[in-house]
């Protein structure tokens, strides 16, 4: 196995983790902002195309969470023992091959942040011009993903102050719909109790496809990883926001997807995306739908800051990592990866102009889910073949937790690769392209074998 974590690398690392910036609070900000955006506003308008039981609709909201969790204590133990910025590129790089972090790193920079951004301004742009129709959806979306890629360029500080600010605010508001939705809201007679029925619901292909949508709502638990050499403390802190930070949103996120459909017929919901924007419509009626709508497109403005802010510290370290991409991991004076932010930005764009709300979703979530497998495997990879690292945290009730997780993907990845084998298609053309880059590279990039002086 080869690595390449020179002397000059682990220098400005530990000198980052002097500087830290981030404390518990604002790790939980960013997992619980990155997690809160555009899947829970939106997944429920494809799920009721398929489903109609509102038991099992709830329970792929409850699903999707243990899921969450179990990805969540998981991903703790790996960033405990190696807290280093980047994520799956700093964990897959150190437990398998350069080669595998390569891909994921490369799956986080081209589509892992720059779609869920995308999808997130184009979401917000959707409930804004439901406020005000005149505006272009399209224009809205890129001034915001601009305006927030600018504010992340100029420092850490005020970058945690904008971040901790909108997320607040969005879970107040979440908190205000559940609390309206269940003392103003009227019942519109859907059952939640369990029947016979909900056994074929549950092992039906429907499930499943929608099953993808609430992981897509609950991508976002692994986001502190990705920032961990700026957290304090991160041995103790970084397992801490990534098990607070996703308990928080299950909880939310099953009470608020209960209001829903509780308060809103599923006609009106069934193909929607702005699904917000008509639950509210149907709670407080039209001139309270328009207020909360212009509220929730301010929410998603915190989804959109957090992605903007991790993923390109994911390009970062592969800048520092390999020689051939060395101008990625070039900082301003404040130690923000500005070219980075940039490049992420672009491909943003691109994606949010010339692409549907569908298809990035599509196009995203196999390889997301594809990374993340891998990553929770090299849990038992990791303790395997380097039983001599210290952990700070062990992955709570392993090995059944890691392998809950891995149960669920891989029925998810059959079932979506089942129901489109084009998804699947697109996401292993993603993971090779990877590899090609990888391998073009490798010669401007050489890596030489761990000494002892690079052991964890």
């Amino acid at each position: 196995m080869h690595l390449n974590f020179g002397r000059t690398v682990r220098q400005k690392v530990q000198s980052k983790e002097k500087k830290s910036l981030i404390s518990l609070f604002t790790a939980i900000s960013i997992v619980v902002a990155n997690m809160v955006g555009t899947g829970v506003f939106t997944s429920l308008g494809f799920q009721v195309l398929g489903i109609t039981s509102g038991f099992s609709l709830l329970l792929i909201w409850f699903v999707g969470g243990i899921f969450a969790l179990c990805g969540a204590l998981s991903y703790a133990e790996l960033g405990a023992a190696l807290p280093r910025s980047g994520g799956e590129f700093n964990y897959l790089s150190r437990i398998f091959h350069p080669s595998v972090g390569f891909v994921s790193g490369w799956v986080s920079s081209t589509v892992g942040f720059a779609a869920p951004i995308a999808l997130a301004a184009m979401a917000l742009g959707d409930y804004f011009t439901r406020v005000f129709p005149d505006l272009d959806k399209t224009v809205i979306a890129v001034v915001v993903v601009v305006m927030i890629s600018l504010v992340h360029m100029q420092n850490v500080k005020f970058g945690s102050y904008f971040q901790n600010i909108f997320t607040v605010l969005k879970v107040l508001l979440i908190l205000f719909l559940i609390i309206a939705g269940f003392t103003v809201g009227e019942n519109q007679g859907l059952s939640f109790a369990p029947s016979a029925a909900d056994l074929d619901s549950v092992l039906s292909m429907p499930f499943a496809v929608s099953l993808v949508y609430v992981m897509y709502a609950y991508s976002g638990w692994n986001a502190s990883t990705y920032i961990a050499a700026e957290v304090k403390d991160p041995g103790k802190n970084l397992p801490r926001s990534l098990f607070i930070g996703t308990a928080v949103v299950m909880v939310l996120y099953v009470l608020l997807n209960f209001v829903f459909l509780y308060t809103t017929p599923i006609s009106a919901m069934a193909g929607q995306v702005d699904v917000g924007y008509v639950a509210s419509y149907s709670i407080f009626g039209e001139g309270g739908g328009r207020i909360m709508g212009m509220l929730i497109s301010l929410a998603l403005i915190s989804s959109i800051s957090s992605m903007i802010w991790a993923g390109p510290r994911v390009t970062q370290v592969i800048g520092e990592d390999i020689p051939f991409f060395k101008t990625m991991a070039r900082t301003n004076k404040a130690g923000i990866p500005t070219l980075a932010i940039l490049v992420q930005m672009a491909i943003a764009l691109l994606l949010a102009t010339t692409s549907s709300f569908d298809a990035v979703i599509k196009y995203t979530i196999y390889t997301l889910i594809l990374s993340s497998f891998t990553t929770v495997l090299g849990v038992f990879v990791f303790r395997i073949r380097h039983p001599q690292v210290q952990r700070p945290y062990k992955t709570w009730g392993y090995p059944i937790t890691p392998i809950i997780f891995l149960a669920i993907s891989l029925w998810m990845l059959i079932y979506v690769a089942i129901d489109d084998v084009w998804q699947a298609v697109g996401g292993f053309a993603t993971i090779i392209s990877g590899l090609v880059v990888y391998f073009i590279t490798r010669p401007f990039s050489p890596h030489r074998p761990i000494s002892q002086e690079d052991k964890f």
